[in-house]
């Protein structure tokens, strides 16, 4: 399982670096037209993500598979809200409401499915507990 604590690690070290870029930018342009989309890419990408590969590194879970989709669901929700959020609020690009809602929605629902399959995780016994 430590090698889902380093892929995790590795996720978070990318939001780390986007969502100071984007702070940087924001204080740079004097605008805070990412200010949504830069505090859910450091809370949930950057922090939330390092919090879970810490926990991958302490605790090896007795079920695997439901460690597994809990990393893929974070990795995939994380992205999926943070962009989604990015297309909602910012609108950068001319697409139809309809599909940047759902693109929204879908991506901060796998992002809750992956803290609904954390808290399962940390009720079960974990193979390193006595």
């Amino acid at each position: 399982m430590t090698h889902y604590s380093k892929i995790l690690l590795r996720f978070s070290a990318l939001f780390a670096l986007l969502g100071a870029f984007l702070g940087s930018h924001m204080a740079g342009a004097g605008s805070l037209a990412f200010k949504t989309v830069h505090a859910h890419i450091l809370v949930v990408g950057w922090l939330t993500l390092f919090a879970w590969a810490v926990y991958y590194k302490i605790f090896t879970p007795a079920k695997t598979i439901i460690a597994t989709l809990h990393v893929w669901s974070a990795i995939i929700g994380s992205i999926g809200l943070t962009s989604g959020m990015w297309l909602y609020y910012v609108r950068p690009f001319d697409l139809a409401d309809g599909f940047v809602t759902v693109f929204f929605i879908v991506g901060g629902s796998i992002l809750l499915v992956s803290f609904a399959l954390f808290a399962a995780l940390t009720f079960m016994k974990a193979e390193n507990e006595g």
